[in-house]
């Protein structure tokens, strides 16, 4: 896979809260100049992005609910509401992962489904935080968001006490089948990583270490 290649894949980030906007416009113009898929960053910084990247075939990316997801489904749901409103094509959302180890889930549904309908045609990631999981509740908080009509099921926000493993990617991968999204995303850093996550069924990758891993 050349580096061209394996940037496609790639949802350029930068998360932390104290992010100035220079270094939010400096990840745009990487974006930009190794054609990443998309530059995800937090709500606040959406419409500078969505300006910053527009005409240049990157996507505007949002996280919301991010990076807890305990928090109403009617907040979620107006966070992305107004994402998409300030530029965001594609929305980032982390499920109510409470709910998932309460076994609800139904309310873990509603909760995605919430957000899909503010979605409008923006695409929907589902952030299932593999690491606070069992394997049987990776696989029904998949079924889920299969069920809510999400585009994309995702490992993990990175903020937690782990990320993307192969093991976690392919269960999803199995799980959702070939039609859904899998994105695989915290504590990949290098380009053997990235590789293996996508030989086990990603078909995007999130990472604030794009630039070294495309060109490693």
């Amino acid at each position: 896979m050349t580096g061209r290649e394996l940037a496609a894949y790639i949802d350029h980030t930068l998360l932390k809260p104290d992010a100035t906007a220079a270094q939010i416009l400096k990840i745009c113009d990487e974006a930009k100049a190794y054609h990443f898929a998309s530059v995800c960053v937090n709500p606040s910084r959406i419409a500078l992005v969505a300006e910053a990247l527009k005409g240049s075939g990157v996507t505007p990316c949002c996280v919301v609910g991010f990076p807890l997801g305990a928090i109403p489904s009617q907040s979620k749901a107006a966070e992305a509401a107004v994402a998409v409103a300030n530029g965001a094509r594609e929305i980032d959302m982390v499920i109510d992962i409470g709910a998932a180890r309460d076994g609800d889930w139904e309310k873990v549904e509603r909760d995605i489904a919430a957000v899909k309908a503010a979605c409008g045609d923006a695409k929907l990631k589902v952030i299932i935080e593999t690491c606070l999981l069992t394997d049987d509740e990776k696989v029904k908080a998949c079924q889920a968001a299969m069920r809510a009509k999400a585009d994309f099921v995702k490992t993990s926000t990175g903020f937690s006490k782990g990320g993307a493993t192969v093991e976690d990617v392919a269960l999803m991968r199995r799980t959702v089948g070939p039609d859904m999204g899998v994105k695989a995303s915290g504590g990949i850093h290098n380009r053997a990583e990235a590789e293996a996550m996508i030989a086990a069924g990603a078909n995007r990758i999130g990472a604030s270490s794009g630039i070294a891993i495309v060109t490693e």
